[in-house]
């Protein structure tokens, strides 16, 4: 489990006065991935196009290229705006297996100022019902810290 004080300390002082977001998704990548032995592939799928996601910085094996907001986990999230907490991917219809490890996953949308809809952040576990409302909670709360200005 984290040490979300620490962490998103952390993370704050090294992303303060960053505005690429790819440089700070880059940092948020690695930084959480590196936090919690729960995560297995931590990164960012990027808004591109209409109703289209790409793969962005990440830490972990490698991800899906190209995610359509119709389908997924990241899908939904960039769908509907809502983290998608999610305890077992076998019971998530149209999961994508990007990683046959992945067992429980959480998805959050990534906002900019006037609610623009940069991306989503994507963590996967290989251990199942791995995150609850406290991550979706910190993590979102992070996400707006970092994100909600650009």
């Amino acid at each position: 489990m984290s040490d979300y004080d620490d962490m998103t300390a952390r993370i704050r002082a090294l992303c303060e006065g960053e505005t690429d977001e790819v440089a700070l998704m880059a940092t948020l990548a690695c930084e959480l991935h590196q936090s919690d032995d729960r995560f297995d592939w931590t990164g960012f799928y990027r808004v591109v196009g209409p109703e289209l996601l790409k793969i962005g910085p990440y830490q972990g094996g490698h991800g899906c290229l190209v995610i359509p907001f119709a389908r997924g986990v990241c899908g939904a999230a960039a769908r509907t705006r809502q983290t998608q907490l999610v305890a077992d991917v076998e019971d998530f219809p149209g999961h994508i297996a990007c990683s046959s490890s992945t067992r429980s996953e959480i998805v959050l949308p990534v906002l900019g100022k006037d609610d623009r809809l940069i991306g989503v952040l994507d963590i996967d576990s290989n251990q199942p019902d791995a995150f609850d409302q406290r991550d979706a909670d910190v993590l979102a709360g992070l996400l707006k810290d970092i994100f909600g200005h650009l």
